[in-house]
């Protein structure tokens, strides 16, 4: 559990002071509640192999293209 220590300067009314301690003390504690973590989405890490047999190459893939023949050494 971590600890914070709040110091108000005497100048604030003591209504004021609880109103704001309150409302720090409720803000930190939606910070460090552990619930918070599991608001947060989960990255997903992908495993190795996670994707195969969902890629297919054309069985010409390194065949020349014909777009390109005049470029090509004959």
């Amino acid at each position: 559990m971590k600890t914070i220590t709040l110091e108000i300067p005497d100048a604030i009314d003591l209504e004021k002071e609880k109103r704001i301690k309150q409302e720090l003390i409720d803000y930190l504690k939606e910070l460090l509640s552990e619930d918070q973590d599991e608001k947060l989405p989960l990255k997903r890490v992908p495993k190795f192999g996670c994707a195969k047999g969902k890629f297919h190459m054309a069985p010409d893939f390194d065949a020349p293209l014909d777009d390109f023949a005049e470029y090509m050494p004959s």
